[in-house]
């Protein structure tokens, strides 16, 4: 649902026209002005002077045969600027390194790419060893608690297209319960989204367990996981809902924060 706009505003053009270009950016396709309109409560003269000063700056496109308006090119640079300057790193890091110095096991922030999970950062607990988690390192995604938490977030038809097949599953070891299949996969990410956090026990690193928590955008939309992985001799069964609790608070205050709120 789209933002309110703030009472306190004093920049009411300003602010309609991001709210505007929030709406396009959670909708799957263009939309047609009047329902702009109806949607953010704004005259539809309003939206429309915005749109063609917007679409004047490349930020929307107009399709004149639809009667829509959708995101521009300009709206893609925005995009690409924010992946160059690596924000979620940036905000990700001190944040990370404040859990490890709360829980004493290691932590990292990852994304999904493809059909794997891409390591963008990790903080190491001191006295832990090294994992597998470095940064640049990518995983199949079913296989870890990262993947599986941003997963369980994204529609099942998208899981669906990443996992076509038998063939798009793989192992690395020969412990914990791993999925073979859609079916066991959705089944897993079921558990995922009723407990709210994700697990993994094994199925990366013989002898370690990690647990993690999606990042998400305003539109509920998953774009990291956070996580921590541990000794799973070291920390017993009902230790680690208590662990990841920590993990889905520091994944809640960075969805927060890449979102402009603290």
């Amino acid at each position: 649902m789209p933002a309110e706009p703030s009472p306190k505003s004093k920049v009411p053009a300003a602010e309609s026209t991001l709210r505007i270009l929030r709406l396009l950016a959670s909708r799957r396709g263009p939309q047609p002005a009047a329902s702009i309109a109806a949607t953010l409560g704004l005259p539809r003269s309003t939206v429309y002077h915005l749109l063609a000063v917007m679409e004047e700056n490349g930020f929307v496109m107009h399709l004149p045969e639809e009667r829509r308006y959708g995101l521009g090119i300009g709206a893609f640079e925005l995009s690409s600027a924010y992946s160059r300057q690596e924000p979620l790193s940036r905000l990700g890091r001190p944040m990370l390194a404040s859990l490890v110095d709360a829980i004493g096991e290691s932590a990292h922030l990852a994304v999904l790419h493809g059909r794997d999970v891409l390591y963008i950062v990790e903080e190491r607990a001191k006295n832990r060893p090294s994992l597998v988690t470095d940064v640049g390192v990518r995983l199949p995604s079913h296989l870890t608690a990262s993947g599986r938490a941003i997963l369980a977030a994204l529609p099942k038809s998208q899981v669906r297209a990443l996992y076509p097949n038998a063939a798009a599953f793989s192992e690395r070891t020969e412990e914990g319960e791993h999925i073979r299949s859609y079916s066991a996969l959705q089944s897993a990410l079921d558990q995922v989204r009723q407990r709210g956090y994700a697990t993994e026990d094994g199925e990366v690193t013989s002898g370690f367990a990690s647990v993690a928590a999606a990042v998400t955008d305003h539109a509920g939309w998953p774009t990291a996981a956070v996580a921590v992985t541990f000794l799973a001799e070291k920390v017993p069964g009902e230790e680690r809902d208590e662990l990841a609790q920590h993990v889905a608070r520091v994944a809640g205050e960075l969805s927060h924060r890449i979102y402009g709120r603290r």
